[in-house]
């Protein structure tokens, strides 16, 4: 019926539960077709492996959706008030598929009640806690667990894929969410603001490298403990060239420039064949005495709006490949995000007179994240919100009240200072 012909709201309405009614009826019917093809076994003579496969394909729908619709089509002759709600309209499909994972006919009366004043998805978590895995299922969840990582893209890009039981999968995800809400996003000025979640993907990758970061620096161990990088010393001074990661993966030379900056540097000297004749502890690593006057000088990461105290570097202003040398006067602490920064995105920092810091965009104008005329304060104010709510939802979550630098507190962040999130 076309929509002029309803006389009012009231009537489409109808329509409208009437309609649904009958599809219930229409998947109740369908249910049943299930039911009489598993009596049948039909799916052996199609050469399936199993029913729920079989009925994945007749229905042209997912093997975990097939899953569900095989299952009630079983249980469903036990369960004749959930079947009857179906028909009739009272709960939908969704909620009939997960109710058939857990009721009984004792149960399924007060089961009807509660499901008409739920989500499907609060019954689903129900169903889900009511079929947890049994002792042997553990077990063999337990002995599946695995990580693989392997190099890609001529070694420049590693690659993780792994799978763990529900106890250790969740602190996996507890630490990284917990780390990745204290990290900034690295966005240069010329990009478009990430999605929240192309943001946080990102956040959570820093995340990983992070923590693996912090247990490297405190193995006992440490020669054993190090990433080893191979660049030649002409690399670390130009432009040209690359670096090799010792077990696999390649680097620009910037992204080498930057682990050098307080790297422990060794130089390796070779012979025209190539063959090492010789290994010198070069001094570029700035002392202990030289970091404690770096830190009590800086405080922490000297990029505007982040008060990072945890994985800083002492970067050379003047890189050392360049012939600058590593004294207080050349030093200023970054975290490693905004070393990137510095690095590869292209800006520049400063040092001037009473130690103030100026940070310079990739084409040299000065930083000021409260001016409103630099590059990067065109964005949308829709956008700009909502990454400023994504933040503070996350925060929320963690249980924790950093919920973003003020920028991000009831305004726009209109700029790469200020779309960053507050860490500690």
């Amino acid at each position: 019926m076309a929509p002029g012909s309803i006389i009012n709201s009231s009537e489409a309405t109808a329509r409208l539960k009437a309609a649904h009614a009958a599809l219930g009826e229409s998947q109740r019917q369908l249910l049943e077709a299930i039911a009489v093809c598993s009596h049948y076994e039909t799916w052996r003579a199609d050469g399936y492996r199993d029913f729920n496969r079989w009925v994945a394909a007749q229905l042209q729908t997912s093997s975990w959706n097939a899953r569900r619709w095989a299952n009630a089509a079983v249980v469903l002759p036990e369960l004749p008030g959930v079947a009857e709600a179906l028909i009739g309209g009272t709960l939908s499909i969704d909620k009939v598929l997960e109710l058939s994972r857990f009721a009984t006919p004792e149960t399924e009366d007060r089961l009807i009640s509660w499901a008409r004043q739920v989500a499907p998805a609060t019954i689903r978590r129900r169903a889900d806690v009511a079929n947890a895995p049994d002792r042997e299922e553990t077990i063999e969840s337990d002995k599946s667990r695995h990580l693989d990582y392997w190099w890609t893209d001529d070694d420049r890009r590693l690659w993780l894929e792994g799978s763990w039981p529900s106890e250790q999968g969740a602190v996996i995800a507890k630490a990284l969410d917990r780390m990745a809400g204290r990290l900034p996003d690295i966005v240069d000025d010329e990009d478009e603001l990430p999605s929240f979640e192309t943001s946080i993907a990102m956040r959570r990758a820093d995340a990983l490298v992070a923590l693996a970061s912090h247990r490297i620096a405190e193995d006992a161990d440490a020669d054993r403990a190090t990433v080893v990088v191979h660049v030649d010393a002409e690399t670390l001074g130009s432009d040209r060239g690359g670096a090799e990661i010792e077990g696999g993966g390649v680097m620009g030379a910037e992204t080498a420039r930057r682990l050098a900056c307080d790297g422990r540097i060794e130089f390796a000297f070779h012979d025209r064949r190539g063959r090492t004749v010789g290994v010198d502890r070069a001094t570029r690593t700035p002392s202990a005495w030289l970091v404690r006057q770096l830190r009590h000088r800086d405080r922490g990461c000297t990029f505007p709006g982040c008060d990072a105290r945890r994985f800083l570097h002492a970067h050379h202003i003047w890189h050392w490949g360049w012939g600058g040398p590593t004294d207080l006067d050349n030093l200023v602490l970054v975290c490693t995000f905004h070393h990137k920064l510095v690095h590869e995105y292209g800006w520049r920092v400063e040092l001037g007179s009473g130690a103030v810091v100026t940070w310079r965009r990739r084409d040299g104008t000065p930083f000021d994240p409260s001016d409103t005329s630099a590059p990067g304060h065109d964005v949308e104010a829709p956008e700009a919100v909502r990454i400023a709510e994504h933040a503070q939802c996350l925060a929320a979550r963690e249980g924790s009240q950093d919920l973003g630098p003020p920028a991000l507190r009831g305004q726009v962040p209109l700029s790469l200072g200020e779309r960053l999130l507050q860490s500690r």
